[in-house]
């Protein structure tokens, strides 16, 4: 009788729909950390594909850099492409691989990351308001003892969203700028960015950039 009264009066509907935050921030971490980020496969098996991608993806300011052969795996690597020490694969436009999901970020599940940070951060949020709220501060030894847990869920929490925070915003700064974070790190050391006349020969601008990434 105390839960349909709680319907009723609509009390249901915050916690209800923070759990499906959760659950949704949890689907995304494992489709993002199982799924393929863009492994380049054998070059026998990708040529068709990489025929008709590379007139979309090589600028004309770089359009003579010769494709190598990755030393490692063999396969001839697409613009762009960088060979993961810790996956064992060469992944199509190459970002970085990040330690808490265990893969690399890259081609396929990029904006499927930055969906995952999106609503983790406002899990985050929504977590640090709810705790903020059940917080009475009494300057008393009795008062820290009952809510010392509290106060530490509520700092660790704030760290967490600092981080996730500080890393959605620079991967949405990299994606206007049509760059990642391994060319925006490694500049210098990328023969197709290096060689190139532009110093970022892949913008084509603020819109067109984000509207070609996400969709």
């Amino acid at each position: 009788s105390d839960l349909r009264e709680q319907e009723e009066r609509g009390e249901l509907l915050q916690p209800l729909s923070f759990v499906l935050l959760v659950l949704c921030s949890v689907l995304l971490y494992f489709k993002v950390s199982l799924m393929d980020p863009g492994f380049v496969k054998p070059e026998e098996e990708a040529k068709a594909g990489e025929a008709e991608g590379q007139s979309l993806v090589i600028p004309q300011a770089v359009g003579d850099v010769k494709l190598r052969r990755c030393g490692y795996c063999l396969v001839k690597q697409p613009m762009r492409a960088r060979h993961c020490q810790l996956c064992q694969h060469c992944v199509r436009r190459y970002d970085h691989h990040c330690p808490w999901i265990e893969n690399c970020v890259g081609e396929r599940n990029h904006p499927l990351f930055i969906a995952y940070l999106s609503v983790q951060l406002v899990v985050l949020l929504w977590g640090a308001h709810v705790a903020w709220s059940g917080l009475y501060f009494h300057q008393s030894w009795e008062w820290l003892q009952h809510n010392i847990f509290l106060l530490l869920s509520f700092f660790l929490i704030v760290i967490f969203t600092v981080v996730v925070l500080l890393l959605l915003v620079s991967h949405l700064y990299l994606i206007s700028c049509n760059t990642t974070t391994w060319e925006f790190m490694s500049y210098h050391r990328i023969s197709y960015l290096r060689h190139s006349e532009l110093e970022n020969p892949f913008d084509q601008g603020i819109i067109l950039n984000l509207w070609r990434f996400f969709c």
